[in-house]
């Protein structure tokens, strides 16, 4: 169960992805032929893509709360007491919590990767528009 668990949040995480760099294919794309050139924005914004992909899927497929679902060994505490192994169970209603905690995750680590794209997209902005206008003036 583990197995089809983890092949159901990296599914989720992939098309939660692919979502995302469509839907933002275009800004990308528009911003990056303004900041950096047509001959360059096509490279620029194909690894704008790859990253929302690695992105979106390490941050939507969280091993370490997955393993919570794969039996623990038991321990032995100092007085010499067996504290017995536990292991959570996948009933459906976990099966929905960590669909939706996949889909939220996803989310949340792309909205900050493309946050920061932005950020520095406008700054480059403001520098090119600055250096442009300097140009342009001692040009004339």
């Amino acid at each position: 169960m583990f197995f089809a668990l983890l092949i159901v949040t990296l599914l989720v995480a992939t098309f939660v992805s692919w979502l995302v760099a469509r839907a933002f294919d275009r800004p990308i794309t528009i911003i990056l032929d303004r900041i950096v050139g047509p001959e360059m924005a096509g490279a620029w914004a194909r690894y704008m893509k790859f990253a929302i992909y690695v992105v979106g899927v390490s941050g939507g497929v969280r091993i370490y709360e997955l393993e919570r679902y794969l039996p623990q060994p038991e321990t032995k505490l100092p007085d010499g007491i067996v504290e017995p192994g536990y292991q959570l169970t996948l009933t459906p209603e976990r099966w929905v919590l960590e669909v939706y905690c996949t889909i939220i995750e996803t989310l949340q680590a792309l909205a900050w990767m493309l946050l920061i794209f932005f950020l520095f997209a406008l700054i480059a902005y403001v520098i090119v528009r600055i250096w442009g206008g300097r140009k342009k003036e001692g040009g004339e």
